[in-house]
């Protein structure tokens, strides 16, 4: 099979683009190369967001059976690169998110769950959830439904992540002593492995599928217990868990799913938006997730590999709680 990644240097591209060199495809990546590539990749350099960002694309004579990109800013630069592609490969793989749901979808929401309004495939950058939806409108038009793959993923974890949540979580337990642990223990979380997203891919190209899939794991795959549990396995056997109440834990002004990574209460807008979504038609198409334990042991071992604050995307926001705001919450 030859892909082409456009991306492809960091977390959830870098993970397919090793998941294609390992499974012997060809692979060529088109990137700004501000990273080292992946050994045994064909490697274009481009910056989408500069004009003749695409040149080096469009004068190179490659085909390809799948374009994967995983894009997040305006639609537009999808729209391009779509277009310049579609008779030069089979199918458009968009790495999306399940943030296009119109706010909150309902526990249980499917791929026919209702869209956020006012995305356009020719926007320039807006918010993240409308850009996305954009980038999968972007995808379509160029390709048709019959040849765009639209990945609605959700939480993504593993090793390489930009975002800084489950590094969070290891960091802190590491440094052991109390840790705010925000309850309930077997509060269920829905999230994929980096990796197995990229598996899941490459197997939707091998059979050619199209349309939208919500991609993470079944509903209570893992629990908040079963995370933290294996973060103190990994990093921290200093530390010590102490469950707090969800209704302590807000009353505490602490945010959930920012300064607590993962995070949600129960029964919230937020827990069914992101830990509830109906992953059936992802699994009947060979979706699967390794355990949590091996999700958490590999993030922790590439920290270690890192040797310092891991890398994190300078467009989002930083993640975690104080330090003293822990200490305040824990009555410390």
């Amino acid at each position: 099979m030859r892909l082409l990644v456009l991306g492809g240097s960091d977390f959830a591209g870098r993970a397919v683009v090793e998941a294609a060199v390992g499974r012997g495809w060809e692979v060529t990546v088109l990137n700004r190369g501000r990273r080292p590539p992946v050994p045994g990749v064909r490697s274009l350099r481009g910056d989408r967001t500069t004009p003749g960002g695409l040149d080096a694309l469009a004068a190179h004579d490659g085909v390809w059976d799948a374009v994967v990109d995983t894009w997040s800013a305006a639609p537009r630069q999808v729209g391009e690169a779509a277009r310049l592609l579609r008779d030069r490969a089979g199918r458009y793989v968009y790495v999306s998110s399940c943030s296009v749901y119109a706010w909150a979808p309902p526990a249980g929401y499917t791929e026919a769950a209702a869209l956020v309004e006012g995305a356009a495939p020719d926007a320039e950058q807006t918010d993240y959830a409308r850009d996305k939806l954009g980038g999968e409108l972007a995808a379509t038009a160029a390709f048709g439904p019959e040849r765009a793959l639209l990945v609605r993923s959700g939480l993504i974890l593993g090793p390489h992540e930009n975002i800084g949540r489950l590094p969070w979580w290891l960091l802190r337990i590491a440094r052991g002593g109390p840790v705010l642990a925000p309850g309930p223990r077997d509060l269920p979380l829905q999230y994929v492995d980096v990796r197995d997203l990229a598996g899941w891919i490459l197997g939707a190209v091998e059979r050619e599928l199209s349309g939208p899939y919500n991609l993470m794991s079944p509903q209570g795959h893992a629990t908040m217990g079963t995370l933290l549990q294996a973060c103190v396995r990994a990093a921290g056997p200093d530390a010590e868990l102490r469950w707090t109440d969800p209704e302590a834990v807000l009353a505490a002004g602490i945010a959930p799913w920012t300064e607590l990574p993962v995070w949600t209460p129960p029964g919230s807008e937020e827990h069914d938006a992101l830990h509830s979504a109906d992953v059936s038609r992802a699994v009947a198409a060979g979706l699967r997730c390794r355990p949590v334990t091996e999700t958490v042991d590999d993030t922790w071992s590439w920290l270690r590999d890192v040797g310092g604050p891991p890398p994190r995307r300078p467009d989002r926001p930083p993640v975690g709680l104080d330090p003293a705001a822990e200490k305040r919450a824990l009555g410390l």
